[in-house]
């Protein structure tokens, strides 16, 4: 049972599959809104369903292509200072979000045209009801990023891997984006390269995914725990200090995302540059 990596249109059949998955979720989510059900807990919980449709619909093509998935997934793939590693690239893009959302608010480049809103900064941290906690971190810290990793990462950029690295990374990332709200693409599309870069240096699933649940569950703390209002008037603006220290947040988050990713790398191909090296050695000894 050979692991060859999947063709285009076995790529193309899971896109659909998740499609359809997320169109099934979209019309249950309609439904418990109708119910009375508050947005984000319908949200989390017509999510669900997703991934056994997901599974359902895809089942043929991951039938054929077992052998890869199964190797997508080896623990031979996942080590303390692999998940380590993956853990702090999360925490590192979640940073990146803040600093910009700080640097941008700070030089006017995020504004509330609202001329009621509070100008704050107020900041309060108070959960919600905990089963809404606990489902919210089921869904978008598990559930989420193996239904997306599997699709953008292991199926469609695989499947553009004879493109070349830079097409096939920003390939997936571009329709990794798009299965998002348009005002997240900027970010998802970065948050995308660097699960792709991780993918392609590792081929393995575990450091993207990795990542991608420690981003999603960042998020839920900011979501269902951090209550925030911050626009400063118009007349205040650019507030130097905060937007100078975001600005080097950004930097540094930026630059340590490259380091971790590229030092990776090369791990990685030094890592197959020996396992090839021991392949010739023992060819000449047959």
């Amino acid at each position: 049972m050979r692991a060859n990596r999947p063709v285009i249109k076995y790529a193309f059949a899971v896109i659909a599959a998740t499609t359809a998955a997320l169109f099934a979720r979209s019309w249950l989510q309609v439904e418990l809104l109708k119910d009375g059900l508050r947005g984000d807990y319908a949200a989390d919980l017509s999510y669900l369903v997703v991934p056994p449709i997901f599974l359902v619909l895809a089942l043929p093509v991951f039938y054929q292509d077992r052998a890869f998935l199964i190797k997508q997934f080896r623990p031979t793939g996942l080590s303390l200072s692999i998940f380590l590693r993956a853990l702090v690239v999360g925490i590192l893009i979640r940073v990146l979000w803040w600093g910009t959302t700080v640097a941008g608010i700070a030089f006017g480049l995020f504004r509330n045209d609202n001329p009621f809103a509070t100008e704050g900064p107020l900041f309060s941290f108070q959960c919600a009801a905990t089963h809404i906690v606990l489902l919210g971190f089921l869904v978008m810290a598990v559930m989420v990023p193996v239904v997306e990793e599997i699709t953008h990462r292991a199926y469609v950029q695989s499947a553009m891997q004879f493109r070349g690295p830079l097409v096939a990374i920003a390939s997936s990332a571009a329709i990794f984006a798009v299965y998002h709200p348009s005002a997240h693409w900027p970010f998802v599309f970065v948050a995308g390269m660097v699960f792709g870069a991780q993918y392609w240096s590792t081929g393995s699933l575990w450091p993207s995914l990795i990542s991608h649940a420690t981003v999603n569950g960042l998020i839920q703390i900011d979501w269902r725990c951090l209550n925030g209002v911050w626009n400063p008037r118009t007349s205040d603006l650019p507030l130097w200090k905060p937007g100078i220290l975001a600005a080097c947040v950004i930097v540094f988050a930026s630059v340590s995302l490259f380091c971790l990713t590229f030092k990776k790398k090369s791990a990685a191909a030094n890592n197959r540059r020996g396992t090839d090296r021991v392949t010739e050695r023992l060819r000449h000894v047959r």
